[in-house]
């Protein structure tokens, strides 16, 4: 988990959270103990009867990468009343940028899984750092986009005011780290809570189960 703290103490931190991985997490989760319930539940404006699940990631986190797999998994087997979306986090410069290439790339309609894919792995194999709006704006050449284009949605109205709502949406998250998942816009779920990476999705699964059940006793 990537935590925003300072020098030594945000390595301390990092160590000590990797140690949750092998963590074994309790048959049924506990709130305030896997997961977190929001006081005040963002709205997930999903049609009657759909469960929304948020990642919410930073394509510069290394936790976040090695999540992508399992999780990808793990959204192709979910049933059709579950819908996934993704959410840049927004806590720095670099993650901003990073954030505005996500949304960008929506934008532009060259978003996929494997663009999604390839801009984490030019990070994390590749040593690029995709930080310049350049830089980002070759990347997008790829796929067919003009470099002249990629550079105009980058810095776009539109593009802003989505950043704009994904800070206003972390803030009521409440997070301090990613990755994280959000289930039904109350329960998150980050590596520290669940016990490790791993757990993270099997919290979600309890979770996603308990809000079925709830909307089918609310019927």
């Amino acid at each position: 988990m990537r935590k925003f703290l300072p020098g030594a103490r945000w390595l301390l931190t990092a160590m000590a959270l990797c140690g949750f991985a092998s963590a074994a997490m309790a048959a049924e989760p506990v709130a305030g103990q896997d997961y977190e319930v929001l006081d005040n539940p963002v709205p997930t404006e999903l049609p009657e009867g759909q469960i929304g699940v948020t990642e919410v990631f930073w394509y510069g986190c290394p936790h976040c990468y090695e999540f992508e797999e399992p999780l990808e998994a793990w959204v192709a087997e979910q049933p059709d009343d579950v819908t996934f979306d993704r959410l840049p986090a927004t806590m720095g410069d670099t993650w901003m940028r990073h954030a505005a290439a996500f949304y960008a790339a929506k934008d532009l309609g060259i978003f996929s899984e494997q663009f999604h894919r390839d801009f984490f792995n030019a990070i994390h194999q590749e040593g690029q750092r995709l930080i310049d709006p350049d830089d980002i704006a070759e990347f997008f050449t790829h796929y067919g986009v003009d470099r002249q284009a990629a550079l105009d949605a980058l810095d776009s109205f539109g593009v802003r005011s989505q950043l704009n709502q994904a800070t206003a949406r972390m803030k009521a998250y409440q997070l301090m780290g990613v990755p994280a998942l959000v289930v039904d816009g109350r329960y998150v779920i980050t590596p520290r809570s669940a016990g490790g990476l791993a757990n993270m999705l099997k919290v979600a699964d309890s979770l996603i189960e308990q809000v079925r059940e709830q909307q089918a006793n609310a019927g």
